[in-house]
């Protein structure tokens, strides 16, 4: 125990370290009355790999990451996307052009976790880094009590695919486009956002708004 508390505070204080000036995004209330009927988001949704310029308001981001994952049954703490016995296993970092952050669905916020334009590790695909969000998924082992060694991989893979569901969902909602990516530089992204042994990168998914 002593050890696994020793890790987890140097994890704390790297990632303090890393992030430096960076300082929490407290999201907004998503627009829940806003936006395409589902039907018509289901007619609409498309994998996108070009994107315009368009820069994305926090209100976007707020929207996209609350239909992501985020609280839709406050006092039961329960998720928009569904997870295995409940593990909630699933992390995802919001890798911005300022740095990546961290999502807490719990109070609405990005906390920060390294500081710079780091987009191009978000992807190996050129139209990445320029994107104006990238979300990466993490699965977290050490939250999925009980299952198989062998079986946490596609339990974790089933779960992500919920959360990018979502997200098509959404960004066919708002008029943006949307691509999940099996093409991460695992081995990379892993050392940059201090990930431990137990956090695994599922994939990655971009979104901005359509040309």
């Amino acid at each position: 125990m002593k050890n696994i508390v020793f890790i987890l505070c140097i994890l704390i204080f790297s990632i303090i370290a890393l992030a430096q000036d960076l300082q929490p995004i407290k999201l907004l209330p998503p627009q829940t009355e806003k936006g395409k009927t589902l039907m018509k988001a289901l007619e609409e949704r498309c994998t996108t790999r070009e994107y315009s310029d368009r820069a994305m308001s926090l209100q976007d981001i707020s929207n996209v990451l609350w239909a992501a994952n985020g609280i839709n049954r406050v006092k039961e703490m329960k998720h928009t996307a569904p997870t295995a016995m409940n593990w909630q296993e699933i992390d995802i970092y919001v890798v911005l052009g300022k740095g990546i952050f961290l999502y807490d669905p719990h109070d609405s916020t990005l906390y920060p976790v390294v500081k710079g334009d780091l987009r191009e590790q978000a992807g190996t695909q050129d139209y990445v880094k320029n994107a104006p969000l990238n979300l990466i998924y993490v699965a977290d082992y050490s939250k999925m009590k009980n299952a198989e060694e062998e079986k946490k991989e596609s339990y974790a893979s089933a779960d992500a695919a919920f959360i990018a569901d979502n997200v098509y969902l959404v960004c066919a909602a708002f008029d943006m486009g949307c691509v999940v990516r099996a093409s991460v530089d695992r081995e990379k992204l892993s050392a940059t956002l201090k990930l431990l042994p137990f956090q695994h990168i599922v994939f990655g998914q971009t979104i901005g708004f359509l040309k």
